[in-house]
């Protein structure tokens, strides 16, 4: 079986060297070639083309985000972006996204060539996750680097299983998505077709800690209903959606008519944190029939038993279907569990948001 070829793009001599050694390691992958900056990345692509490019966005005499607008119109390529935790990065991280990169990993300013290695397994991830991606899609519309921990824990050490008996209905609906690799231009794309009165929201968006707030300020300079990071006890409304913050799960909460989240500590669920089955468990506990779910792109399985949970709580649920998915995993893993009442493709899923609040 072929190997995965990467170009690795970065003015540091020591993240190259790094980033090259772990990715060489890794069972499948082979970097091809490690440059300092775009310009001399463009002229070794005028004699190879690799399968997937890992590209820092801050650099001398060419930024990544040209860079990858430059790749993303003439041959659409899966890029990892790989960005340092601070406010600038997680906002110039953004654009990248907007403009086509599958996913991000971070790199702090101090210590990072132990921090690289101690994170190998979420660099291996990221790359043989957008290896898979459907380019076609990142080119049309131009996520979370999917972490692997040595254990796979369930939604059980966060809560427990939902009652068999749904929740009683009211008239306050909430609609539950859950997505990952390619699901930052995903969300995009049905948020901004929301009109401003729809059902309240919440979202598990695949991201590392600092930058979900950055994606939902985005979101909400573009969108008509508003979109904010989640904060402990903000109220589920309609015209809103919350986006879990990075590092921390997120869960529904109901007092009487009314539904609220928590944010929360706690380990690793399903290799995440946020975790999409923990918010859909605690939808299907908290909300039932009156809940609509959406899993849509991502690599893994995370969201597939919460969204079992959900159905059988009475909530309806679509997959993202398989054509406009960026990576076809987290919906498929739903659909073959037999979670799913639909499967549409992206265009139409805002269509379901609006009807569920009808």
């Amino acid at each position: 079986m072929k190997s995965i070829q990467v170009m690795v793009v970065d003015d540091s001599a020591v993240v190259r060297q790094v980033l090259s050694s772990v990715l060489n390691a890794a069972s499948g992958i082979e970097v091809c070639c490690a440059v300092a900056d775009p310009l001399l990345a463009i002229e070794r692509l005028k004699i190879s083309w690799p399968d997937v490019i890992v590209l820092d966005v801050e650099m001398p005499r060419m930024d990544g985000i040209t860079f990858l607008k430059k790749i993303m119109s003439e041959r659409p390529t899966p890029v990892v972006i790989c960005s340092t935790l601070t406010e600038k990065g997680a906002k110039t991280t953004m654009e990248a996204l907007a403009a086509g990169a599958v996913s991000i990993i971070t790199k702090p300013k101090l210590g990072l060539k132990q921090f690289i290695v101690d994170t190998s397994d979420d660099l291996v991830s990221a790359v043989k996750a957008a290896s898979k991606a459907n380019v076609r899609r990142l080119a049309v519309r131009a996520e979370a680097p999917v972490a692997v921990p040595q254990a796979k824990n369930s939604a059980d050490v966060i809560l427990s299983a939902a009652s068999p008996k749904a929740m009683v209905q009211t008239t306050e609906r909430v609609v539950a998505i859950g997505t990952s690799t390619g699901g930052t231009q995903a969300l995009e794309e049905v948020l901004t077709a929301l009109p401003r009165v729809c059902p309240g929201i919440v979202i598990v968006q695949h991201m590392p800690e600092k930058f979900t707030a950055a994606f939902a300020a985005r979101l909400d300079s573009i969108c008509q209903i508003r979109v904010k990071e989640a904060q402990n006890n903000d109220r589920v409304v309609p015209g809103q959606a919350l986006i879990a913050p990075g590092g921390k799960h997120m869960v529904l909460k109901r007092s009487g008519a009314q539904y609220f989240v928590e944010v929360l500590d706690g380990p690793l669920v399903n290799r995440h944190r946020p975790s999409v089955d923990v918010l859909f468990r605690s939808v299907a506990k908290s909300a039932g029939a009156n809940a609509l779910g959406l899993i849509m792109t991502g690599m893994g399985d995370d969201g597939a038993a919460g969204m079992l949970e959900m159905k059988n709580a009475g909530a309806r649920t679509v997959a993202q279907d398989e054509e406009t998915c960026v990576v076809y995993g987290m919906p498929k893993e739903a659909v073959k569990r037999g979670a799913v009442d639909k499967i549409l493709p992206i265009g139409v899923l805002h269509r379901e948001i609006i009807q569920h609040g009808n």
